[in-house]
């Protein structure tokens, strides 16, 4: 899977979730690989499907793992940045894009595990981590790791 974070100034671009796993929640743009497709094209694929943008020079900063306490499966995530991009914004069925200022986050409408991983992101600092969650997505054990 992917998900990409796009960066302007001081901003950045972030999709309300409207259906899906995530709902309700604020998050980059991504999503899963289809057939054919490498984790970068993905990652423009999805940007453009859920907010109308194409994305060129996309930096691939960290893989983040997360799983659920009882299931078997373990979701890969690359996470990606960039702040070259064009086009116009458009909400899409999935997405709603907002703007945030950088220092006014809303982790607290976003998935927890953001708050620890994001401030390497920003700072362009290559990392990798574990999350694991139980089944009220809370944070029960993680294992994060700057490179």
């Amino acid at each position: 899977m992917t998900l990409a974070y796009l960066i302007k100034d001081d901003e950045v671009l972030l999709g309300y979730k409207k259906q899906g796993m995530g709902i309700g929640r604020y998050n980059g743009f991504g999503g899963k690989v289809e057939k054919g497709e490498t984790i970068e094209e993905t990652a423009e694929r999805e940007i453009f499907e859920e907010c109308g943008l194409t994305v060129k020079n996309l930096v691939e900063l960290g893989v983040l793992n997360f799983s659920w306490t009882g299931k078997k499966d373990i979701f890969e995530v690359h996470i990606f940045k960039t702040t070259d991009f064009s086009g116009e914004i458009e909400e899409s069925e999935e997405m709603r894009p907002e703007w945030f200022s950088i220092d006014k986050m809303p982790y607290n409408k976003m998935w927890v595990s953001d708050i620890h991983w994001w401030p390497l992101l920003l700072n362009d600092k290559k990392f990798n981590g574990h999350f694991i969650w139980d089944k009220h997505d809370k944070i029960v054990e993680y294992d994060l790791k700057e490179l």
